[in-house]
């Protein structure tokens, strides 16, 4: 995500090193070369030029302090402007009613059903609600039995009426049925179409006055780029829907959609897709992704991910199995698969400050971990309890049923061994082990067995 626009602009930033201060001249060399990468990056033409205009001004009217080389200070004005056209700040949800009511809306392929799942999830884990699943797209075939997979996969109820193409009555019966048995949110998944027609936007038009929905949402595919925004710009006109979300930021896309967006349809972008994981979703937050834009990584972010896996319980008893020695196995192959839900390991590793353009022509592999995972289930469930035990004879057992070779296992047993071992030392505190620890674990990522 925005790999190339980081790269164009770091190299834009150069044209100022060396320079003892900011002139006209160099402003306007500078930006003329991010004007081209806001544009190969499909920035909105109008969007590209308006924000170098801004950023010329402001430049020209600083004054470098002599602690500030220009290329910093340009840094800063692109920063502080790319923050300020992605919206400043992040908005939520305002989700006041009993039930609050959410329509959800978009073209067929955006990810609108698989995202209406994420977002189910999302307010069910980190906010405590109890959502209610609507399916009112009774076009689309397999639509409702989507929505119903989806739903099965975060444990969400959903709502739907065969036979019933009335999209008002079926909505309208789902909000009666949420305010009986206590569902606090209702999210109202509608129909999309193949491209913006008048059937639809009359149906979902009628469908917004008949429920009166706290928060409309517009769903769309930022790998779509400009058409991205001209589609949100035909839907705002209708709708004038609260807020849009961007799915499949993680795929190949150049960005300029989350970068024309909200200045052509003036709404914020509210939540943005990662992935397809149900786990896969962020509030959109503009200055942290400007920082990624920039090359700054997105350190809130990753702890925050980390966070929503961490429990609290688990760690103190894992903690009480490190200080005694007794950290086996099965604990390790938790915390690997607290990692894998975090996300993408390229995405990850990309939060990072200065890691992003280091790996951007590497390929991390999601499967990564895939060959440790089968040596640890081959293993029996004495054996991953007790590591000890794992001798020669075991070992050969393991590396066959697991499809590995011998020095695979010991590889992965000596680095297990050094982990526990700088494990126990980090438990007591003692923050001149870290280092250590950290060392291990990255030795141990370089040292993956190779399948």
């Amino acid at each position: 995500m925005f790999e190339n626009l980081s790269e164009r602009l770091e190299r834009s930033f150069k044209i100022l090193k060396g320079e003892g201060k900011i002139t006209e001249i160099n402003v306007a060399e500078t930006l003329k070369d991010v004007r081209r990468a806001l544009l190969d990056a499909d920035v909105n033409y109008k969007v590209a030029k308006n924000f170098t205009d801004t950023v010329k001004q402001k430049a020209l009217g600083m004054n470098v302090l002599t602690a500030i080389k220009p290329s910093q200070l340009m840094v800063k004005i692109v920063h502080d402007e790319l923050t300020e056209l992605m919206g400043g700040k992040a908005v939520e949800l305002k989700l006041e009613e009993r039930p609050s009511i959410i329509l959800m809306s978009g073209l067929q392929g955006s990810g609108k059903t698989t995202f209406t799942g994420k977002l189910a999830n999302l307010l069910k884990t980190r906010q405590h609600k109890k959502p209610l699943l609507v399916a009112c797209d009774v076009y689309r075939p397999a639509a409702i039995e989507q929505l119903k997979v989806v739903g099965q996969t975060v444990g969400v109820d959903v709502y739907t009426e065969d036979g019933n193409k009335n999209v008002v009555e079926i909505a309208n019966n789902a909000i009666r049925k949420a305010k009986q048995e206590g569902y606090n949110v209702v999210i109202v998944d509608t129909a999309g179409r193949l491209a913006v027609d008048e059937q639809m936007m009359q149906e979902i038009e009628t469908l917004k006055k008949a429920i009166n929905p706290e928060e409309t949402l517009f769903v769309v595919d930022s790998m779509t780029g400009q058409d991205a925004v001209n589609t949100a710009k035909e839907f705002n006109d209708r709708l004038d829907f609260d807020g849009v979300v961007l799915t499949k930021l993680d795929g190949d896309t150049r960005g300029g959609a989350a970068l024309s967006i909200r200045t052509v349809v003036t709404k914020p972008i509210m939540f943005v897709g990662t992935g397809e994981k149900m786990e896969a979703i962020d509030v959109f937050y503009p200055e942290r992704m400007a920082d990624r834009i920039l090359g700054m990584g997105d350190v809130v972010s990753l702890v925050e991910r980390a966070q929503m896996q961490f429990d609290e319980e688990e760690a103190k008893k894992l903690e009480k199995k490190i200080r005694k020695n007794k950290f086996d196995f099965d604990d390790f192959m938790g915390q690997i698969q607290q990692i894998k839900r975090m996300g993408n390991l390229k995405e990850l590793a990309g939060m990072l400050p200065g890691v992003g353009k280091a790996i951007k022509d590497v390929d991390i592999d999601d499967n990564a971990f895939k060959s440790i995972e089968a040596i640890i289930s081959s293993m029996t469930p004495k054996e991953r309890a007790n590591p000890d035990i794992i001798n020669q004879s075991r070992r050969l057992r393991i590396a066959k049923g697991s499809g590995t070779k011998l020095e695979d296992v010991n590889r992965l047993m000596k680095q297990f061994d050094q982990i526990r071992k700088m494990m126990k030392m980090v438990t007591g505190m003692d923050r001149s082990k870290m280092a250590q620890m950290a060392a291990a674990m990255k030795n141990m990522k370089g040292g993956l067995p190779k399948m």
